[in-house]
């Protein structure tokens, strides 16, 4: 037995008690007739104690080899700490050592292993394993686990039943680049990783399993960012038998029910807004709605007035921003410049000055009048002391650009508290995109996706206005889960196809298996996977998921720990009939 208790649990209950423990060591302090070493496990620190009048001779001695990260085993008696540390719960006792066993030296760490560490991000990532010991990550992944145990519960409770799917799947062309996994037993053919096991879950309840989940991952092989893993986790749900409003309830209660477990916070029902809604109000269809801001269309009041930069836009929009309107020019030019960054695009920016005598102050003075100003101040909702920022161009782009100034305010003026939750359901996507460089139709989520009933007759004459019965969960302005109805029988499955620009040979070739199955008794059923990296990175407060994943990606794609991707032998190549360019 290496131990007897973990290095967070004994108290002064324990003293006079006997006890064993192990783990590394965290510092030690050397005063030359005694020494005090901090000893970490992953459930605590525990102060050890050699003293040179009651410690064995050996033992003391031992101790002072003692180095950071030394893995150890000690034997001892808990006493009473005279310093005592109200900081930690084992701050009260330390252990008297009788017995020292060194099991594992180790070199110098090349950072230190504390909350606030020395280590920049790249060092932290090549060395992870010891970045795991540091508490922030540590308590990261055990709180990831806790939101993973939750949804087991709370979906098992349910009676949905968790299943498996498989990794080597078929590549389909549909969504982001696929992963693919070179067959040898299969000359010039290739598997690929799954970006969603969304055709299996499909299956699963043509199978009659009636509620699927899984915590499983998915792959894909596209540019990423600080919110997003070419390998990432995802809670997968399908259900037979439902329709849009059963699936919305039994996902919103999942949230309410970690939002109290995990933050102790209680929800109360979901705003649903729809996906034309959050574009004209916010400029996005994941908006955070913990802050107002809200969208005022301009160009019934804006143009026809003499400014040639409005009057030949598509679009003049504004937002008002509560209380910064004594922001100097040199600071208001500052935004000016952020809005024109290429991550961004304006090409410029109009502001108003609302002044607490009920004046207006602008920048474009010259072409409108206090009465014109005021109008823009009613329908972007300002008030004395706030100041309005106008952009315009074509209407998507200039939505996204203030979309993008919005958020950038609320993080500066502080309005995105991680401790608050704002939850919402986006409704009534639509069910086609057209891509402008193909000259196609595309499905905005995935080809399974079911048409609006009601909406169906305008396939043949207006497929853009077809809206989906799909729906996506936002969380503080992050998209945290989306899914839909699905298509259930082969007839509809078809006709999606054939709009989506797949020949009948293209369509059976990719996607035969499923359509096989829908002329066996295929239910109606519908689904929604949340991704539970960022789920639980919102949940924790932060921005970013890779501190909740053990062994993440930096932003190449690349774990730099294992040194991979990487190249293979080329007898490898060779077995799998591959030459490289």
């Amino acid at each position: 037995m290496y131990r007897s208790h973990n290095c967070g649990e004994l108290n002064a209950s324990h003293i006079n008690t006997e006890v064993t423990l192990a783990g590394w060591v965290q510092k030690s302090r050397d005063k030359g007739f005694m020494n005090w070493v901090d000893l970490r496990d992953r459930y605590g620190i525990t102060q050890l104690i050699f003293d040179e009048g009651r410690s064995d001779k050996t033992v003391f001695e031992k101790a002072k080899t003692l180095g950071r990260e030394f893995v150890i085993q000690v034997k001892g008696t808990v006493i009473e700490r005279e310093a005592k540390n109200n900081n930690i719960p084992t701050g009260a006792i330390e252990i008297l050592v009788t017995e020292l066993t060194i099991l594992n030296a180790s070199l110098t760490p090349p950072f230190t292993i504390e909350d606030e560490t020395d280590g920049g991000e790249d060092i932290r990532m090549k060395y992870r394993y010891l970045d795991i010991r540091r508490n922030p990550v540590k308590k990261s992944l055990m709180f990831r686990h806790k939101v993973a145990m939750e949804v087991r519960k709370y979906l098992s409770d349910l009676d949905f039943c968790e299943v498996e799917t498989p990794y080597l799947i078929k590549s389909t062309p549909e969504g982001a680049r696929d992963f693919v996994v070179p067959s040898r037993m299969n000359e010039g053919q290739f598997y690929a990783l799954p970006q969603s096991p969304q055709t299996f879950k499909q299956l699963l309840m043509v199978g009659g399993m009636d509620k699927y989940f899984q915590i499983v991952k998915c792959f894909r092989d596209e540019d990423l960012r600080a919110d997003r893993q070419p390998e990432f986790t995802q809670i997968d749900c399908e259900m037979a038998f439902v329709e849009q409003e059963d699936i919305l309830n039994v996902f919103e209660g999942l949230t309410r029910h970690l939002l109290k477990e995990i933050k102790g916070i209680e929800v109360e029902k979901f705003p649903r807004i729809t996906y034309e809604y959050a574009l004209k109000t916010y400029g996005n269809d994941k908006p955070d709605i913990r802050f107002g801001m809200e969208f005022g269309e301009l160009n019934e009041v804006a143009q026809h007035k003499e400014f040639p930069v409005f009057n030949a836009a598509e679009f003049v929009v504004g937002i008002a921003v509560p209380g910064v309107g004594s922001l100097t020019r040199k600071e208001i030019d500052g935004l000016i410049d952020w809005v024109k960054r290429p991550q961004v695009g304006a090409s410029g920016m109009v502001y108003v000055k609302c002044n607490e005598d009920g004046t207006y102050k602008s920048s474009v003075d010259k072409f409108y009048d206090q009465d014109d100003l005021a109008q823009w101040a009613k329908i972007t909702g300002a008030n004395p002391g706030d100041m309005i920022f106008v952009l315009s161009g074509p209407t998507d782009k200039t939505r996204t650009q203030l979309s993008a100034l919005r958020m950038e305010l609320a993080t500066r003026l502080g309005l995105r508290n991680p401790a608050e939750f704002a939850p919402l359901w986006v409704v009534d996507f639509p069910l086609l995109e057209f891509d402008e460089e193909s000259g196609r139709y595309h499905a905005m989520h995935h080809p399974f996706t079911s048409p609006k009933p009601e909406d169906m007759h305008l396939l043949e004459t207006d497929p853009g206005k077809v809206r989906a019965n799909a729906y996506d969960m936002v969380l503080n302005g992050n998209e945290i889960g989306g899914g839909s109805i699905r298509i259930h029988d082969k007839a509809t499955q078809e006709l999606m196809f054939k709009y989506l620009g797949f020949t009948a040979e293209d369509a059976k070739a990719q996607f035969g298996f499923l359509m096989d199955a829908f002329q066996f008794g295929a239910p109606p059923h519908g689904g929604l996977a949340f991704g539970l990296d960022r789920l639980v990175a919102i949940l924790g407060g932060q921005e970013t998921i890779r501190d909740f994943i053990a062994f993440p990606k930096n932003n190449s794609g690349r774990d730099v720990m294992i040194d991979a991707p990487s190249k293979i032998d080329e007898s490898q190549l060779k077995e799998l009939h591959i030459k490289l360019a």
